[in-house]
């Protein structure tokens, strides 16, 4: 996937009144109306996220145009099916950065269609072609295993639906967490990492070669799609992550980061999403981006940063062959996933 690295502001004002907004959308965590709201809602098993990464990661490469990318749409559909959603495909033909023809389908599964009121929560499916960020050179052109980036967000969605799943299909309902009064979209975008490698010499419009079925998506609005806002799930699994706010997120969406950093805060889960960053903002280029700007989603991003890592800002795995269920933690799977079904169970 396309993450550009750290664009930091260049302009002074703009760095000042970003230091000056993030105080300002986030009360202090020892506030009496945070402290008086607690964990609600199932209990997100990272046990089970972590068995659908692993599921994902046995089809081996799901980049574009391979048997394996074919392989996990069926079970994916499958899967959210097998939940009660109802799941419709977009199907299209885009343009990779070097002519190749993808043939791309973003999955939408629905959770009670016949509300109007609904959440979307979405994530990319599909892998990265090549190790491109990887230490080793010799494997720049091999194809990544991808449990992190995108295995782990599919996953947390499916988990998600699975508890949902237990209050509509079952004969004796979970009472005790009643599933909430509204509708949830659970959307997979695909080809959205193949972008420009590093390895190509024509680096000419590489920012826009990403986030391709989400940019087809945004501008191909299935008639009369509408949902309050979105939270994209990317990368939500690897070792060591912490959420930060992301830049584009507060552009767009300000007040959902609010609504789901307090809900990581209600849910104990603070310590993974840190509500300031001890350097300058970073902006990603992601599917979030497509959503905020063509569709009029508001729509946050749920993606690690890592201000230390030396490798990438998005951690020592992303894009090289070491993204696999070896650097998986189901402890960051929890933090998310738990952090998400408060979101939801807290909607009004």
């Amino acid at each position: 996937m396309r993450k550009i690295l750290l664009i930091l502001l260049v302009v002074v004002l703009a760095a000042l009144a970003i230091a000056i907004y993030l105080p300002a959308i986030f009360p202090s965590s020892s506030s009496e109306e945070q402290v008086e709201i607690g964990p609600v809602g199932p209990v997100f098993s990272a046990d089970s996220a972590y068995a659908f990464c692993q599921a994902q990661c046995d089809f081996g490469s799901r980049a574009m145009n391979t048997p394996g990318h074919e392989q996990c749409k069926d079970w994916i559909i499958a899967k959210f099916k097998q939940y009660g959603c109802e799941v419709t495909t977009q199907q299209a033909d885009l343009k990779g950065y070097d002519g190749t023809t993808l043939h791309a389908t973003n999955i939408l599964a629905k959770f009670r269609p016949e509300l109007t009121t609904r959440i979307l929560i979405c994530a990319h499916w599909d892998s990265r072609p090549w190790a491109d960020n990887d230490p080793d050179e010799a494997n720049w052109r091999k194809p990544i295993l991808a449990a992190n980036d995108a295995a782990s967000g599919v996953a947390v969605m499916l988990e998600i639906a699975r508890l949902l799943s237990l209050n509509t299909q079952n004969s004796t309902p979970n009472t005790q967490h009643p599933a909430p009064a509204l509708g949830i979209d659970f959307l997979c975008f695909d080809a959205e990492d193949w972008g420009t490698p590093q390895w190509s010499e024509n680096q000419e419009n590489s920012e826009n070669s990403w986030a391709l079925g989400s940019k087809y998506f945004a501008q191909n609005l299935p008639e009369g799609y509408e949902v309050r806002y979105g939270i994209l799930l990317d990368m939500v699994g690897g070792q060591g992550a912490r959420f930060y706010p992301e830049g584009i997120s507060l552009q767009f969406a300000s007040a959902i980061v609010e609504k789901v950093w307090n809900a990581a805060e209600q849910a104990g889960f603070a310590s993974y999403f840190p509500k300031h960053t001890t350097t300058s903002q970073h902006y990603i280029t992601d599917d979030h981006l497509p959503l905020n700007q063509y569709a009029r989603i508001p729509t946050i991003d749920i993606v690690p940063y890592y201000p230390d890592c030396q490798q990438s800002s998005f951690g020592p795995t992303w894009h090289t062959v070491n993204d696999d269920m070896h650097h998986i933690d189901p402890a960051t799977l929890k933090a998310v996933g738990q952090t998400v079904v408060q979101v939801l169970w807290t909607e009004q």
